[in-house]
């Protein structure tokens, strides 16, 4: 049987990580590999319905209501989603995951990173990403990618999101061997190589 693979997708939204897990799904698909597609929040069955509240939700949410609530979610990807698809083989593509924590409410909301690495830890229960992608781009090309209509998260503001945007870079720092940056402000089609180029020396390792 072939070895299960995690990889996650990070980075602001409009950065374009959705399309180049597309891709990359199509990518295996051709190669004869079993894929899985999976985001956080809102993975498939309790974490659309968590995913609704933590987008949506038009009243006070506090900090530390909106960090359990993501962890939620991550445990329910984690124990029935990603577990089942990666020891059986197959590949998971996961649109946002623990990085997504730290650099949002971590770096972005100013909460404890090292308590949030805590309750990341509680919530994958050991499971870690084999890669990781981030597409780093600027806020401002950013927030026009995203354009007038906006979500809860995606109404707060540059400064915040400059913040995320450096938490990101800084995770990839600490941990340069899973995290890859790559430049979001390319052409897809630049981006989808490079991706290419990173997933094929995986699959040789």
């Amino acid at each position: 049987m072939k070895k299960g693979l995690f990889i996650t997708f990070e980075g602001a939204d409009g950065c374009g990580k959705s399309t180049q897990m597309e891709l990359l799904f199509e990518y295996f698909k051709k190669q004869g590999r079993e894929v899985v597609i999976t985001r956080e929040p809102g993975c498939e069955g309790l974490g659309e319905k968590i995913r609704e509240i933590l987008l949506n939700y038009d009243g006070e949410v506090s900090d530390r209501c909106e960090s359990f609530l993501f962890m939620a979610d991550r445990a329910q990807n984690i124990d029935v989603i990603v577990n089942p698809a990666v020891q059986a083989g197959k590949i998971v593509l996961c649109d946002r995951h623990t990085d997504s924590s730290i650099a949002y409410q971590g770096y972005g909301r100013g909460i404890s990173i090292e308590k949030i690495k805590h309750l990341n830890e509680l919530a994958v229960n050991g499971r870690k990403p084999d890669l990781t992608f981030v597409f780093d781009i600027d806020v401002e090309t950013s927030m026009k990618r995203v354009g007038k209509e906006k979500d809860r998260m995606e109404n707060s503001g540059i400064d915040f999101y400059n913040r995320v945007r450096n938490g990101y870079l800084e995770i990839a720092k600490q941990e340069p061997n899973r995290v890859k940056v790559l430049d979001a402000s390319k052409s897809i089609e630049e981006i989808h190589l490079e991706v290419l180029k990173i997933i094929e020396k995986i699959l040789s390792l």
